[in-house]
């Protein structure tokens, strides 16, 4: 049972999604990730951190996107995976490996010539 287009509650999270989404939060992202890269260039911050910064703010503002492509999975039915697999182009060949190189003793830490 959904609720009816006029409901509170919609209402009430549309408002919480345009806030969140808005031009103020776009400014507000684009100050952090800024500093956030001015913090790991200067050494402060670790690069793992500033990922998940960065993923948090793509994760945050492509959340209608996500959540609008699961619930044309999900309403799909049965033929969400047929869907996905028809957008999916074909993988590449894997290239054959390389000749085995003789065993050297002497080569070291030398590059395979």
């Amino acid at each position: 049972m959904s609720p009816a287009p006029d409901s509170v509650l919609v209402a009430a999270g549309q408002w919480v999604a345009a806030v969140a989404t808005g031009p103020v939060a776009t400014g507000v992202a684009t100050i952090a990730i800024a500093a956030v890269g001015f913090a790991m260039l200067a050494g402060r911050i670790d690069v793992r951190r500033g990922a998940v910064v960065v993923l948090g703010c793509f994760i945050v503002f492509g959340a209608p996107t996500i959540a609008g492509a699961f619930m044309q999975w999900a309403g799909a039915g049965g033929d969400a995976g047929a869907q996905l697999a028809a957008s999916v182009p074909p993988a590449a060949p894997v290239p054959a490996p390389p000749p085995a190189q003789p065993n050297d003793p002497y080569a070291g830490a030398s590059l395979i010539r």
